[in-house]
């Protein structure tokens, strides 16, 4: 994808680079660590990742207040009986998680805002995914394996886990890696 704009990606997620490089998009990446993933308590888990997505697109005015730049943050998470499950902090808490996934069927949401000096596309995706009844036996393997600990949910759809674990999902595999691209690609050429 050729535009008369640049496209920066704000994102340190590995797998949201390598789904716009698949895409044939042109990108860079700029990172700002020092965002809060906060979000009131009240919220509903449905409206959490646009929030969060708009949170991010704040820290970034310095790149889509220039003309010709399009900033895309997102934000993914996993809901479950709309109870947000966000990255595990620590071995113990990925183990929980998943624990909790197992045998159940859980939300995936991934909020999007594209962002330039002139105009702003936001949307959200849903994906169902169907774990599953795990052991935690091979809970902890995969936890020890992969380490997980950068994954909303505890677990990556691409790894181990999504292979052995998961019996379906009902929605776009790429939203549950953490970018719905099909949705980016459209928003970027309509932009």
């Amino acid at each position: 994808m050729k535009k008369p704009y640049s496209i920066v990606l704000a994102s340190q997620s590995p797998r949201r680079q390598e789904l716009l490089r698949m895409a044939n998009i042109d990108f860079s990446v700029e990172l700002n660590n020092d965002i809060s993933e906060d979000f009131p308590d009240s919220m509903p888990a449905s409206e959490v990742p646009l929030y969060l997505a708009r949170r991010k697109q704040a820290a970034y005015y310095a790149f889509w207040s220039q003309p010709g730049v399009i900033v895309i943050t997102a934000d993914t998470i996993v809901s479950l009986n709309n109870i947000v499950l966000n990255k595990p902090e620590s071995r113990n808490a990925a183990i929980l998680m998943l624990s909790q996934l197992a045998g159940q069927k859980h939300t995936v949401i991934t909020g999007v805002v594209l962002k330039s000096k002139e105009k702003e596309v936001a949307f959200d995706a849903s994906t169902h995914v169907f774990f599953k009844p795990l052991s935690l036996e091979l809970i902890e393997y995969y936890v020890d394996n992969y380490k997980p600990f950068d994954k909303a949910g505890a677990y990556g759809i691409q790894e181990w886990i999504g292979l052995i674990g998961i019996d379906r999902i009902e929605g776009s595999y790429f939203n549950v890696m953490g970018l719905p691209v099909d949705k980016v690609y459209e928003a970027l050429h309509r932009f």
